[in-house]
This record gives structure tokens, sequence and C-alpha cells, in this order.
């Protein structure tokens, strides 16, 4: 009797630890563990778990495998370039599960990312966007002559950007780029704007890397600064690529270079 118990416990005891196991290919088990592993990265990606998730997963992990056994059997993991590949994946996955897991211990708040917020539209204070038209040609003669003609009022300045700009996306609006601050543009165009008084034309054709400009400035007002919820999610990003720099030179310092 007494070993007919003890084969019953040790088929009890037995019994978990087979059913961890998922499946198994030429004697190398696939664990619940690490299905469940598997799973919990697509689930982070947007899928759903469900049984029919699992069962796709499962097929995949099988045939992954059997393909790996047949890769090592072949000594494919000891050719150097393939060596050298799984060495640098290998340091990739460390790099991301090692800044991974320092976001998870100093995670950022909303105190952080409001402090932000308040520094960069202080630093944006008082600065203007402007409303402005171009008609860009390439030589300086036929800039000025088309600036001759508008200022003569033989052309309108939204005909000559439509017939003569070689900036057809503005040209076809009759030269209008819209609002925006003068540093979206290049220097020498921001420059001129910026002196331009509200409805004035360039006095002359401004040149810069694309050619030669004929710049009306039609309005200007204080730059609107966004929402904080509008840019919250650009403020996270920038913070915590800030914070991983910060942590990544950190340890630099610390490392021993030679």
């Amino acid at each position: 009797m007494k070993r007919f118990a003890v084969l019953a416990l040790s088929c009890a005891l037995a019994a978990p630890l087979a059913a961890q196991n998922v499946a198994t290919v030429n004697g190398q088990s696939i664990t619940q563990k690490q299905l469940d592993e598997f799973v919990s990265l697509l689930v982070k990606q947007g899928a759903k778990d469900s049984p029919e998730l699992r069962e796709q997963v499962k097929q995949e992990m099988t045939v992954r495998l059997v393909a790996v056994q047949e890769a090592e059997k072949a000594g494919l993991d000891k050719k150097p370039e393939v060596a050298q590949e799984l060495a640098l994946a290998r340091q990739g996955i460390l790099v991301r599960a090692l800044l991974s897991d320092y976001i998870e211990k100093n995670p950022l708040s909303d105190k952080d990312f409001k402090a932000e917020y308040e520094r960069l539209k202080k630093a944006e204070a008082g600065q203007k966007e402007f409303k402005v038209s171009h008609i860009l040609v390439q030589e300086e003669d036929e800039a000025k002559q088309l600036l001759a003609d508008i200022n003569a009022k033989k052309i309108s300045f939204a005909e000559a950007a439509k017939q003569k700009s070689v900036d057809t996306g503005s040209g076809a609006q009759g030269g209008d780029l819209g609002w925006a601050p003068s540093g979206m543009y290049v220097e020498e165009f921001a420059t001129a704007v910026e002196k331009q008084k509200k409805g004035e034309i360039s006095a002359a054709p401004v040149q810069s890397q694309f050619g030669w400009h004929i710049i009306q400035v039609e309005d200007s007002r204080d730059l609107e600064f966004p929402t904080f919820e509008e840019v919250k999610p650009q403020i996270e990003e920038l913070l915590r690529q800030k914070q991983l720099t910060d942590y990544q030179d950190s340890l630099m310092k610390k490392a021993k270079v030679n």
C-alpha cells in the first residue's frame, strides 16, 4: 500500500509541472510562462488576449523553435557573422530593458510636465507671428521687374504670384504662406519679415538660398501659445528623452573608458 501511496503522490506532484508546458518540440519544452510573456508583448502592442490569439502564438512559437533547432543543428549559430548579430541583438534588448527599467523607477509627473510647459511658454512670451505672402523667382532682374510692375499697379501681387512664382504651392494661393513665427523661415527671409510693417511689400527683392523673394507682410499678432493639453504628449516625450540622455551621460561618466 505504501508503494501505491508514494506513486500516487509522485504523480500528483508531477502533474502541475507537466501542465506548465504548452508544447514539446523534439524534447524541448515551450512553457506556459513563455507563452504568457509572448502574449503580454502582443497585448502591449494593441492585440486583444483571447484563446484564438494564444493558439496563434503557440503555433508561432512552435514554428520558431523548430527553425532554431534546425539552425543550431547545422551550426549556424557558430558562424562569426551570425554570432555577431546575436550579440548585437542581445545588447539592444538589454539596453532597451535598462532604459525601460530606469523610466519605471523614476517616473515623471504632471508637475514636471507643467513646469516644462511654463518654461517654454515664458521663453515664447513677446514673440510674434506673421501672415506673409511671397513671390519667388530665380533671377534678380526678374524679381526687380515684377516688383516695379506691382508697385505701378500693372499687376496685383496675388496675380504675379500665380503667374510667376516658382513656389507653386503658395503661388496657387496668390503667394499666401499663412500664419507663422519668423523663425520658421530661412534667416534672410525672416529678417526681412521682422523689419517690414503690416501691409508693406519689400522695398527690394530679398535673396535666399532658394532664389529672390518679393515679400508682403499682411498682418502680425502676438504668438498664441498652445494649451497645456494640446502639447502635453510632446512635452512628455521631450522630457523622457532628456531624462534618458542624462541617465546615459551619467553612466558614461562613471565608466572607465580607455
